[in-house]
C-alpha cells in the first residue's frame, strides 16, 4: 500500500503493497465481488445524512430508500471527497489510485487521453482472475473511450442506455409510473446481461455509472415525476446561492434525479440478492463531485464542489450500522478494492487503503486514515479566446479549516460573460446569474460565484460553513494559513506535482491547452445563447 503524504511522513511515500490477505477473505475462489455504484455530479444527497447535516438540511426533504438501506447495513462516511471535482479528472484519479496530476492528459477534461502505460485497478483485478464490466459513464469524454476500464469490451448495455436521460424520456410518457419501471428494469437487465458471461465461482467487478444527475434534466420534473415541492427549499440552500423560486425550482429537478438515482441502485440490489450473489458482495456508492450549474459547486474546489457521498457495505466481512469521519480522498477506493481482492497495490498508487478503516469496527473518528484530504483541479473546459487556460487550484481540509490556493489569480475562475462561463454547466441557474448579474442587491453573491479569486483563501468551517469570509489575510490566523500553506507545498513536491513549477508548468502549454474543432463550435453556440440572454 502507498501511505498518503503527511508533513511529518514524507519519507513512507511509495513504500509498501499489501500481501495476499488470504486469513481474511479465504481462498482464492471467495474472492469478494466488487460492485462500484457511481453517480455522475452526486454531490452529497441522501436521506441518510439527514442524521449529520441537520433537520434544516436539504436531505432532510428527501428519501433515497434504496441508498439508506445499504448504509445502515454498512458504513457512511461523512468526510469522502473526490480529488478534483471535474468528471474525467476525478475518474483518472479513481481508477489509478493517483492524483489526478500524475494522470498525464488525463487530468484534463476536454482533450484528455489516457496513457495505457498507468495501472488502473479494472485491469488489474482483470489480470488476476475477476471477470470485469460496465455500464454507462466510466471515464470519458476522454480517449480512448473508457480505456483505463478496458475500453467498449467491457460495455454492457444490452438493454440500452436511456436511464442517462431519465427525466427526458419519462417525461415524455402518458404512464410516468411504468416508464420509470422501463428505465429501472433497463439497468437490472445490463447487470444481469454482465453476471450471465462470468464463469461459475469467478469474482466480479461492476461499475454502474449513470448520468442522470448531469445536466440537462427537464423542468419541473422534480415535482412532476417525483412529487418533490421546490417551495420547501427556502431556507434550506448554501447561503450564497439567491433564495429565489428560478433557483430553487432547478434545484428541486436535481433532486428529482437524486431520487431515480436512488432507485437505480434499488433495481441493481435487487439483481444482487436474486443471483445469490449478494453475500460475497463488497458494495460502493459513490460520485464524482458536486452539484452541475450552480456556482461554487462542480469546477470549485469549495465543499459543494468537492464533497460526496460514500458508503461501503459487506456485512460478512465488516462491522455495519457505522458513521466515518475520517477523511476519504476518492482515489483511496482503487488500493481499497486491490487488497479486498488480495491483490498486491501498484506501488504508483497514492490512495490510501480503507481495508483498516473497515476492519476497525470502529465509528467516528477512527485514526486510520489521514485527518485531512488534498484536492485540485486544472483545465475543465476554458474558452478559446482565453487560449484554453486552466484556472489551477489546489486546496487542503481539516476538520476545522479549507485552505485553497489560486495558481493564477489574474485568471477569470469561471470564465467571462462574454464567452460563455464556461466552466459552469447550462441550464436555469446560470442564465438566472446572468440575467440579475447588474442589480445591486445580488452583487455579492456574483462576485462569489464569477469574480477574480485572491491567491489564497482560508475559512473557518466551524464558523463559515458556506465558505463566503476569506480569512487568508487576517494575522490572527497567519499560523493556521502558515501550516496548511506549508502542508500544501510539501505534499505537492512529495507527490511532484507539475504546478510546484507554477511559472513554466506544463498545464498551461500545449497539449494540455490544445482545444479541438467540436469543441470550439460548442463553445461558439454556447456564446451566442448567452449573448441572446445579455439582449433580453
Amino acid at each position: 500500500m502507498v501511505r498518503s503524504v503527511t508533513p511529518t511522513s514524507i519519507a513512507y511515500l511509495f513504500v509498501f503493497t499489501f500481501p495476499l490477505l488470504s486469513s481474511l477473505y479465504g481462498k482464492a475462489e471467495e474472492k469478494p465481488n466488487i460492485l462500484f455504484l457511481f453517480a455522475d455530479d452526486w454531490g452529497k444527497y441522501a436521506s441518510c445524512y439527514k442524521s449529520i447535516d441537520g433537520e434544516n438540511s436539504i436531505n432532510a426533504i428527501i428519501t433515497t430508500p434504496h441508498i439508506d438501506m445499504i448504509a445502515k447495513q454498512g458504513i457512511l462516511f461523512t468526510n469522502a471527497h473526490a480529488p478534483a471535482p471535474s468528471c474525467t479528472p476525478c475518474r483518472s484519479s479513481i481508477l489509478s489510485g493517483q492524483y489526478f496530476y500524475k494522470t498525464g492528459m488525463g487530468a484534463i477534461l476536454h482533450g484528455a487521453i489516457w496513457d495505457e502505460k498507468i495501472p488502473s485497478y479494472p485491469l488489474i483485478l482483470k489480470e488476476n482472475g475477476y471477470h470485469i464490466g460496465y455500464a454507462f459513464k466510466v471515464w470519458s469524454p476522454g480517449n480512448p473511450v473508457n480505456a483505463p476500464y478496458g475500453g467498449e469490451k467491457y460495455r454492457y448495455e444490452p438493454a440500452g442506455n436511456q436511464f442517462n436521460q431519465f427525466s427526458q424520456y419519462v417525461s415524455k410518457q402518458e404512464d410516468k409510473e411504468k416508464a420509470k419501471a422501463e428505465l429501472l428494469d433497463e439497468a437490472r437487465q445490463n447487470f444481469l446481461a454482465f453476471l450471465k458471461d462470468k464463469k461459475d465461482g469467478q469474482p466480479f467487478c461492476y461499475w454502474f455509472g449513470p448520468t442522470n444527475t448531469h445536466r440537462a434534466w427537464v423542468k419541473g420534473s422534480g415535482k412532476e415525476l417525483w412529487g418533490l415541492n421546490p417551495d420547501k427549499l427556502k431556507g434550506r440552500m448554501p447561503d450564497f446561492l439567491p433564495d429565489v423560486p428560478e433557483i430553487r425550482e432547478d434545484f428541486n429537478d436535481y433532486l428529482g434525479e437524486v431520487l431515480a438515482w436512488d432507485a437505480g441502485v434499488g433495481a441493481i440490489y435487487q439483481a444482487l440478492e436474486e443471483t445469490g450473489e449478494l453475500e460475497n458482495t463488497l458494495i460502493v456508492i459513490s460520485g464524482d463531485h458536486g452539484i452541475p450549474g450552480f456556482p461554487r459547486a462542480k469546477t470549485n474546489l469549495y465543499d459543494l464542489g468537492t464533497h460526496v457521498a460514500l458508503i461501503i457495505s459487506y456485512p460478512d466481512k465488516f462491522k455495519g450500522g457505522r458513521v466515518i469521519e475520517d477523511f476519504v480522498n476518492l482515489m483511496d477506493l482503487a488500493p481499497t478494492f486491490l487488497e479486498a481482492a488480495g491483490v498486491a497495490v501498484p506501488q504508483t498508487m497514492d490512495g490510501k487503503s480503507l481495508v483498516p478503516v473497515l476492519k476497525s469496527g470502529k465509528s467516528g473518528w477512527t485514526g486510520e486514515q489521514n485527518p485531512y484530504v488534498f484536492v485540485g483541479r486544472e483545465r475543465h473546459v476554458g474558452t478559446a479566446r482565453e487560449g484554453n487556460l486552466p484556472y489551477p487550484q489546489r486546496a487542503i481540509k481539516n476538520k476545522n479549516f479549507l485552505y485553497i490556493r489560486n495558481f493564477k489569480p489574474d485568471r477569470q475562475p469561471i470564465g467571462t460573460v462574454e464567452m460563455g462561463l464556461r466552466d459552469i454547466d447550462e441550464g436555469p441557474t446560470k442564465n438566472w446569474f446572468i440575467l440579475n448579474r447588474e442589480k445591486p442587491q445580488y452583487k455579492n453573491e456574483w462576485e462569489l460565484a464569477f469574480g477574480l479569486r485572491p491567491y489564497e483563501e482560508l475559512y473557518d468551517l466551524s464558523k463559515d460553513p458556506y465558505e463566503m469570509n476569506n480569512l487568508a489575510k487576517l494575522q490572527k490566523y497567519a499560523p493556521v494559513r502558515e501550516n496548511l500553506s506549508g502542508m500544501m507545498d510539501s505534499i505537492m513536491n512529495a507527490t511532484k506535482d507539475p504546478r510546484v513549477d507554477n511559472d513554466n508548468c506544463i498545464f498551461d502549454a500545449a497539449p494540455f491547452t490544445n482545444i479541438n474543432k467540436s469543441i470550439l463550435e460548442q463553445q461558439q453556440k454556447i456564446q451566442r445563447e448567452i449573448q441572446l440572454l445579455i439582449n433580453q
